[in-house]
Formats: structure tokens, C-alpha cells, sequence
């Protein structure tokens, strides 16, 4: 992942967040280490021990600049000192408010950029942490075409030419959703959340052997694409190897890993003749089916343990019935 510098910061969300540099070009190249964001707290009162944040964003909002104005100038210079002398990324006032004259000659000094906006705290903490948890989200491209059949994001994945472009073809012809084809950019939101697009300069367009790069929104319309979709289960496609056996039940569940989350992964091996379109589409109802709590395995598996567990009583009573 590149490092986020603040002089990103103010070239991406600068309008957005109504950011602005009061101290010029200085701190402009320090590096952002933390999607966490917070304030200063007692540490301007020189409260110390307890402060973990430098690596931090730290906000100055309308209590802490008034408790700035309010003291002396000797005090106030004193608690500047010892809020600089961490080595912060940069610090962002809000309401449009005035800093103190001498919190922008130590930032200059120290390197450290002061950057003011016009929003209110809260509504800036609520704008700029999106920003940086997606900065900061673990992220990883992988090989392989996302669709969003039924509303269920399929990553299918398999060696190259095996048709994982014609079975999504084939899936949007069929009223889905093409996300992305070939190279899938995946990030991870929290702890579980895996959201998949397409890149930027070859977004909705498919390869197809034989015929060549085809634009899907072109040729079926904006309904026929998406701009990004969670991953919430992979499919891989492989060639029939008879010496194989494959799961014909699915009480053995599958699953994959992809930047430390696991997905429910389901093996589609190819022969000819195989409807592959509607196998992924069963795919995706099955999977909203066990969601909604409903597992079509174990239900059938109990009603078979059900079933010879009758029989096996009926036969017993026979047994036992001498009249």
C-alpha cells in the first residue's frame, strides 16, 4: 500500500472537507502512519502518561482552542511545547476558528502541518474516517471475473482460457450483473467485508476468445454492470479429472481464505455438455437459501437419519411382536 501523505489528504478531500494549510508547504510530505483520528485531551493541560496517539491526526475543535485562549501567554506557550514535542502527522482545527499565533510558529518549526476547515468536530470525524479506513484497508488483486448474480457477489477463479469470461457473459445475458473481468482489485472493509471491482482503465470491458475486447455497458445496457460488490463466495472452475472425487452433497463444506477473511468456496468441475450458467446460478440461490438459515444438506441429511431410525424401530417391534 503507498503511503499516505498529508499533502494527500489535502489533494483528495481538500474540497470535500473545506481543508485548508495555514502553514503553507511545511508538513506537507509527513507520512499519515494510523487511520485513527483523535484529540489531544489532557495532554494539553501536560498530562502525558496516558497519551498513545502521535502517530495520530489529532483535532483541535472548539474546547481545546478555547482552552488555549484562556491562558496566560507563558502558560500557554508551555502547553504547545509539550503537545509538539510528539511527532504528530499534522493537526486539523475545525469551525474555522483562530489558532493561537504561537501553536502555528512551533508547528512550522516542528515541521508539522496545521490544517483548518470550516466543518463542525463531530461532522468532520464523521467525513474524514471513511477516508482513511479505506486508505488503510488491506487490499490485494487477484486473477479472475466478479458477478453479482442475485444479489450474491461470485468471484470465479480458475487457470487461464478455462471460461470464466464466457460463463459471466453468459450470466449477464441472463439479467446479471458484471462487477469485473480478469483483474479483480479487492479490499477489505472491517474485519469480514470483502469488496471487489474492476480497475479503472479496464472496468466492464471483457475479453472473449475468438471475438476480442467487448464493452458490456455498451452492448447491455447500465443495468448490466456494477461499480463494485462484496465477495461472498468464490467459485473455481476446474477441469474434469476422473481420478478426483468431488463432493456430491455439500455437508462437507469448502471454504477459502483471501486477505485473512474465509468465504465459502464451492469447486465446479467442467465437462462437456454442462449447463455452467445455471449451476453458478444455484449457486447464488443456495447460498442466500443457507443465509436466510435454510441448509438443503443437512435438511435432506436429518430426514435420511429420520427415516432409517423409523425403520430401524419398525423392524424391532416386528422382532418382538410373537402374536
Amino acid at each position: 500500500m503507498t503511503a499516505l501523505k498529508v499533502r494527500d489528504l489535502l489533494a483528495t478531500k481538500g474540497d470535500p472537507l473545506q481543508l485548508e494549510a495555514l502553514t503553507g508547504e511545511s508538513g506537507l510530505e509527513r507520512e499519515v502512519p494510523s487511520p485513527e483520528v483523535s484529540s489531544p485531551g489532557l495532554v494539553l493541560a501536560g498530562y502525558t502518561a496516558r497519551f498513545a496517539g502521535a502517530d495520530r491526526i489529532h483535532i483541535l475543535g472548539e474546547t481545546e482552542i478555547t482552552y488555549l485562549a484562556s491562558l496566560d501567554p507563558a502558560a500557554r506557550r508551555k502547553s504547545l511545547d509539550t503537545f509538539f514535542s510528539f511527532d504528530l502527522p499534522c493537526v486539523i482545527i475545525t469551525k474555522g476558528q483562530d489558532p493561537p499565533e504561537e501553536l502555528l510558529t512551533l508547528a512550522a518549526a516542528k515541521g508539522i502541518a496545521v490544517i483548518r476547515t470550516r466543518l463542525k468536530t463531530a461532522e468532520f470525524y464523521r467525513r474524514l474516517k471513511p477516508f482513511l479506513d479505506d486508505a488503510f484497508a488491506p487490499r490485494t488483486t487477484v486473477h479472475g471475473s466478479l458477478a453479482d448474480v442475485f444479489g450474491v457477489g461470485l468471484l470465479f477463479q480458475g487457470r487461464s482460457g478455462i471460461g470464466k469470461s464466457e460463463c459471466v457473459l453468459d450470466l449477464v445475458e441472463r439479467g446479471h450483473r458484471l462487477v469485473a473481468d480478469d483483474v479483480v482489485h479487492v479490499t477489505r472493509r472491517g474485519h469480514d467485508v470483502l469488496i471487489g471491482r474492476g480497475h479503472e482503465v479496464s472496468r466492464h470491458y471483457m475479453e472473449i476468445r475468438g471475438v476480442g475486447l467487448i464493452d458490456i455497458n455498451a452492448l447491455f445496457g447500465v443495468r448490466s454492470v456494477r461499480q463494485q460488490k462484496r465477495i461472498e463466495v468464490v467459485v473455481q472452475l476446474e477441469d474434469w479429472d476422473t481420478s478426483r472425487e468431488y463432493d456430491r452433497t455439500g455437508l462437507d463444506g469448502q471454504e477459502t481464505e483471501l486477505l485473512g477473511v474465509s468465504m465459502p468456496l464451492v469447486t465446479v468441475p467442467l465437462n462437456p455438455g454442462k449447463n455452467l450458467t445455471v449451476v453458478c446460478e444455484v449457486v447464488a440461490m443456495n447460498h442466500l437459501l443457507r443465509y436466510s438459515g435454510v441448509d438443503s444438506a443437512h435438511t435432506f441429511n436429518e430426514r435420511l437419519i429420520r427415516r432409517m431410525r423409523e425403520k430401524r424401530e419398525l423392524q424391532e417391534y416386528l422382532e418382538e411382536d410373537y402374536e
